[in-house]
């Protein structure tokens, strides 16, 4: 067991009606479900960070058996509160604290959104293969985060962005992150990431065909933002 993956599922689509924004759909299939058919086969083991009833995942199908962490408390006990909870950063912690509890050896978590219905197929070997170079040339391997960058398509279209929740976490931060979140008052992902060693991983816009092509990090927030990936989601080097 080498890499745990968790999925942020505790957004709420606020501006798209309401609900899970990991249960509203594009190109017909649920973002969640889109992310953990791209991404869970890229991990040894897959879970969700989700507050509240976590039936509303499990009686789906392709989410039938993955765990559902709710957020970590300043305890290692789950967190009370509503269900927005404290933020990603109290579910990378939710899932750092499921893999000591498992007895687990994995050495990294992966953490992706989950609004990101487009993720490439190479995440995690990406991520893996930075970090293993930067240990190699002497960086504070225990502590190395290597995090997503959108690399820009030389048309000024998609510019260049750290996606911070998109990351390989070392497995050695919990103690620091439960630290962070919960006796200092850190809430940022951005925030906590400039304590460690940072790794940007550069990746190239998905081709799409004639239309150009995407961010692999494009999020959906807004009305617009669906239309276009229900669009997109057609494509057919898109998935």
């Amino acid at each position: 067991m080498r890499t745990v993956g968790v999925i942020l599922a505790g957004g709420r689509a606020r501006r798209l009606g309401g609900g899970d924004k990991g249960l509203v759909a594009v190109g017909g299939t649920p973002m969640l479900e889109r992310i953990v058919a791209r991404f869970g086969s890229q991990v040894d083991r897959l879970v969700l960070s989700a507050n509240g009833d976590p039936g509303r995942f499990r009686s789906r199908p392709p989410l039938t058996g993955l765990p559902v962490l709710p957020d970590a408390g300043a305890d290692g006990a789950p967190a009370a509160g509503d269900e927005d909870g404290a933020g990603p950063l109290a579910g990378i912690l939710a899932a750092l604290d499921w893999i000591a509890a498992q007895g687990l050896d994995a050495t990294h978590l992966v953490s992706v959104p989950t609004d990101c219905p487009f993720l490439p197929a190479d995440l995690v070997a990406r991520l893996a293969a930075a970090s293993a170079g930067a240990q190699a040339s002497g960086a504070v391997a225990p502590r190395i985060v290597a995090v997503a960058r959108s690399c820009p398509d030389g048309s000024g279209w998609i510019p260049p962005r750290l996606h911070p929740v998109v990351a390989r976490w070392p497995v050695t931060l919990r103690s620091d992150l439960r630290r962070a979140l919960y006796r200092e008052g850190v809430r940022s992902v951005g925030a906590f990431l400039a304590r460690c060693p940072v790794i940007p991983v550069d990746f190239a816009p998905l081709d799409v065909g004639p239309g150009g092509g995407i961010d692999p990090f494009f999020n959906v927030n807004t009305p617009d933002d669906l239309a276009a990936a229900d669009r997109l989601a057609h494509a057919p080097d898109a998935g």
